[in-house]
């Protein structure tokens, strides 16, 4: 009898040298999916690319479409705790078992035929089949890196494109201006199919005219009393899905819409637990940690603030560090545990302001007056939470 996988030997093959790496590019993705029966053909997709909130596009997208009576997947990156946060059906993770299962059903074929899988392939691939053999009616799809070579731009139509805020991130491979970026994030643009942005950048309305696609353009000024998530920056990415969706389903009712927005979840965006006078959020490059400080500014004006800050060194720390801190802060740095983390002396060395080594959250007294923030890397509040 043949023992089943684990979710963790699952978790060990991706993480594997020979998977856990980027290469953009459609070749490989388009491969497995072909003997997989080309599931992506089947399914109705919504397709989110952008620099920042794409993950909040995307959760507010799917939390609507839920509350609607639909069976919505949502596919993100990247997770905080487990890989299955990043496959959902209804809110729901998929499973350990059927995690495990899909993964090494994909590898095993992969392996047979010769075609050298990425790690996100590999999901992207399992997220493919395991929402065509769900049933998923409508799928939310994030992409990954850039979106013309992401692995999720495999699909050849969609229901919609959503273009969020776009910055220089990623850079080494999407490109030095936000210009080259752009054009990297219009390539999930599809044939008579419609786009929705927030930014007039000439290469995604060029790319929308070859297309014979609608363009729609949003202004960032939604409403944010009804959002479950905080944070000023929300006004844009509410605008931004609640445009994708109207468009896509144009009799949705506003207490459908309603209900979906207070139900949206999206861990460690702007993410405060009062009882710890804690707050948690994934903002790793500049112009995420100016709308960090923007809402910090908005919402506890009059808090002390007490930062535990670490980031990849391939980020530019030091203009986060610089557009961050102030001379009361209090400041931790921490050097987490991943080869690419910046250093508690690369950090010191970019701030003005004096910092010590971040230890552990138990070390800080909780006090009415003072807000822990922790901000920076994914993979830094995977290990402090």
């Amino acid at each position: 009898m043949i023992m089943s996988k684990t979710y963790e030997q699952a978790k060990e093959l991706l993480t594997s040298q020979g998977k856990f790496y980027i290469n953009l590019g459609l070749e490989r993705i388009e491969k497995i999916l072909e003997l997989l029966g080309n599931p992506q053909d089947k399914l109705r997709c919504i397709h989110v690319a952008g620099t920042n909130g794409k993950g909040s596009v995307c959760a507010i997208i799917a939390s609507i479409i839920k509350s609607s009576g639909k069976k919505v997947g949502l596919y993100s990156s990247p997770h905080i705790f487990k890989y299955t946060e990043r496959i959902k059906i209804n809110g729901q993770d998929i499973s350990d078992e059927d995690f495990s299962k899909y993964v090494f059903n994909v590898c095993e074929l992969s392996d047979k035929n010769g075609i050298k899988l990425t790690e996100f392939e590999i999901l992207t691939a399992v997220m493919f089949k395991y929402f065509y053999d769900e049933g998923a009616e409508v799928v939310v799809l994030e992409t990954g890196l850039g979106g013309r070579f992401d692995a999720t731009n495999v699909i050849k139509s969609n229901l919609c494109s959503v273009i969020t805020h776009i910055d220089l991130d990623h850079t080494d491979r999407l490109g030095y201006t936000k210009e080259k970026i752009a054009f990297e994030k219009a390539g999930i643009i599809k044939p008579n199919c419609p786009v929705v942005t927030s930014e007039g950048y000439e290469v995604i309305k060029d790319k929308a005219d070859e297309n014979n696609s609608l363009l729609l353009m949003t202004a960032p000024f939604a409403d944010i009393t009804n959002l479950s998530l905080k944070g000023s920056y929300q006004q844009e990415n509410l605008a931004l899905a609640l445009a994708a969706v109207k468009l896509v389903f144009p009799n949705i009712t506003q207490e459908v819409i309603n209900e979906g927005l207070k139900n949206v979840q999206h861990p460690c965006r702007f993410q405060f637990a009062e009882d710890k006078m804690l707050l948690i959020d994934g903002a790793h490059n500049p112009n995420g940690i100016l709308a960090l400080k923007e809402s910090l500014d908005m919402y506890f004006p009059d808090k002390k603030r007490r930062f535990v800050f670490g980031c990849l060194k391939t980020k530019d720390y030091k203009k986060m560090v610089e557009i961050l801190f102030e001379p009361n802060d209090e400041i931790y740095f921490n050097h987490f545990n991943n080869p690419n983390s910046a250093t508690f002396e690369e950090l010191q060395s970019v701030c003005k302001y004096s910092a010590k080594p971040f230890k552990s959250l138990d070390d800080f007294e909780i006090s009415s007056d003072t807000l822990t923030i922790v901000c920076g890397s994914f993979y830094m509040l995977n290990e402090i939470i």
